[in-house]
């Protein structure tokens, strides 16, 4: 129950719903016990009228009639409160189900850049869907349940106590031996329900990398073998669900069995206790009523005890992510200026999950209102220094600033609030273009829209779907060419309108004319402006104020461009290549 625990807050924030709703319970039972009392006062009143001799075919007709109605009358009541109990407990589990969801979303929003390099997709979707709806499933009918079986029991046995001991405690008698019964199944039904939550999001992971890239599998020919890895997860999903349910499946025979017994021993020792005048005819059957009445919250125990267990595993699931700490935190709570120049001082960074020295002593200024170019081969570090600007990881020595401020005494919104990056993939999400471009901005103007496109060198295009700006991109834009994903990312970065830029390799799919033309339109945008744009390709970055050369996570040169093909070093001899090439 451990796990638990963490749900105490919400418990605590819908205590009104939880009370409301355990009064409700109380009543329902109440109008639940009193059938079995009027049971026992027809079986003896008629017996009575039997053995005085005053009973006759209208009398008996009348009591069953008066007691028959009773009962009928508490049962609809019973039903009426039971549907108020519903509409408060489990309209609580709902809402802390919805709050637990937004929890969860935020704090995956929170955690940083790391954290998603060593969790798969899969993985942190199963913990938000499979593993939240399993620990409803306790706040909810479990947890009305529970309540309902307590109140049942203390109202159900309190009442047979002060019929008859001794033939209370014969009926109750097997129940001991399965309580303990239900602690060892129960713990058997934990750890491999475990097992199976784990096993899931293996499989939901396979099937959310299948479909992301579907084209590879296709392109490849690679369907026969990756439904073979699809089909084996499976198998061992289902395995150990069998596993699971056999565990489970040990619940009912045992509740049933020690039931039947309670029922026996109800009409044995009830029998004899009437023989000796200790109880009525009554009384045994409203004994047995008690019995069935208990038949229900005893099997109960089993179902509740497995969903509990289940809900303890997911939640613990839950709580490795909601209790970690973001490796990124906003130290400054309160909005702060983003401005002044940038600065790179001694700046290196390895990261944690793999050791690998991205950069090593890293020193540069960007004045502010200046274009950088960052240039450098695959793998040199580039897009780290992109990343370190927008704060999405921090040096592991050495201090960037903007001003004289280091980066992490800034606002962490305010700082990536003015930034727009545009990443090398240009990822896009499932929605129209038109919502796409607007993505930035919490309003859409639609003559700020068509200028972003415009200036991105798509408008044309755009103009040329059926839908035009309405087109459904599809995920990750997968209705797009290569370069209209580029463009349509660098029209989101436009349409934000940030003050600071940043281009990372994100014209590499772009022909040559529009290539230069962005770069136009960019250098107008960002007039006044701090840019920074990062490609291997020397032609993107001749128009910059300044270019550094990166070579291992190293700077190996610096200056404008033809400063840098003056030092005929290793900018001019790609450069060279690059020119041969076209």
């Amino acid at each position: 129950m451990k796990p638990l625990f963490y749900l105490n807050k919400f418990f605590w924030k819908y205590r009104k719903l939880l009370l409301i709703g355990t009064f409700f319970i109380v009543v329902a039972n109440l109008f639940a016990l009193y059938p079995a009392e009027f049971v026992r006062k027809a079986f003896d009143a008629v017996l009575l009228s039997m053995k005085e001799g005053t009973n006759t075919e209208q009398g008996v007709k009348d009591t069953l009639l008066k007691y028959g109605g009773l009962i009928v009358a508490f049962a609809i009541l019973k039903g009426v409160f039971m549907y108020f109990m519903r509409q408060t407990v489990i309209v609580m589990s709902r809402k802390i189900e919805f709050d637990l969801k937004n929890e969860i979303y935020q704090q995956y929003q929170n955690l940083s850049m790391s954290f998603y390099k060593q969790n798969k997709t899969g993985d942190l979707m199963n913990r938000i869907s499979e593993d939240v709806s399993r620990v409803r499933m306790y706040l909810g009918p479990a947890l009305m349940y529970a309540i309902n079986i307590s109140i049942l029991f203390y109202l159900v046995i309190s009442k047979m106590l002060s019929i008859s001991t001794t033939l209370t405690f014969y009926v109750l008698l097997p129940l001991p031996i399965l309580a303990i019964l239900v602690y060892f199944v129960s713990s058997n039904i934990n750890k491999r329900s475990e097992k199976v939550q784990a096993q899931l999001s293996k499989l939901t992971t396979i099937s959310q990398e299948t479909f992301s890239g579907i084209k590879i599998i296709k392109s490849f020919g690679n369907e026969t073998n990756t439904w073979q890895v699809f089909l084996k997860s499976c198998k061992e999903y289902t395995q150990k669900q069998l596993q699971l349910v056999k565990i489970e499946a040990f619940f009912f025979p045992l509740i049933i069995t020690m039931i039947g017994a309670s029922t026996i021993l109800t009409i044995y020792i009830g029998g004899l206790e009437s023989l000796k005048g200790n109880i009525t005819t009554g009384n045994i059957a409203e004994f047995i009523i008690y019995v069935n009445m208990l038949a229900w919250p005893v099997a109960s125990v089993g179902w509740i005890t497995s969903i509990v267990q289940r809900a303890a595993a997911s939640q613990e699931r839950i709580n490795d992510f909601l209790l970690l700490k973001s490796d990124i935190e906003n130290t400054n709570k309160a909005l702060t200026p983003i401005t002044g120049d940038i600065t790179f001082k001694d700046v290196n960074l390895k990261y944690k999950d793999t050791n690998i020295v991205a950069l090593n002593n890293i020193n540069f200024t960007i004045k502010e209102g200046t274009t950088l170019g960052v240039f450098g081969k695959t793998g040199s570090g580039k897009s780290t220094i992109a990343n370190l600007v927008c704060r999405l990881y921090d040096t592991t020595t050495g201090n960037i600033t903007f001003g004289n401020v280091k980066i992490q005494d800034l606002n962490l919104f305010s700082l990536r609030s003015c930034i727009g990056y545009i990443p090398q993939d240009g990822y896009l999400f499932s929605g129209t273009v038109k919502e796409n471009i607007a993505f930035a901005s919490n309003t859409l103007n639609e003559d700020e829209v068509i200028d972003a496109a415009k200036k991105s060198e798509i408008l044309d295009e755009i103009d040329s779907f059926t839908d035009g700006f309405e087109t459904i991109i599809g995920e990750r834009g997968v209705q797009l060419s290569g370069g209209q994903r580029q463009r349509l990312a660098i029209a989101r970065t436009f349409y934000k309108k940030p003050n600071l830029l940043i281009f990372d390799d994100c014209l590499s799919a772009i022909d040559a004319t529009k290539e230069q033309q962005i770069l136009k339109n960019l250098k107008k945008e960002s007039k006044g402006k701090t840019s920074i744009i990062i490609s291997h390709r020397v032609a993107t970055l001749k128009e910059a104020d300044k270019i550094v050369v990166l070579e291992k996570g190293e700077i190996i040169e610096e200056g404008t461009h033809q400063e840098l093909l003056a030092k005929k070093g290793f900018y001019f001899d790609i450069s060279q290549s690059q020119n041969k090439s076209i």
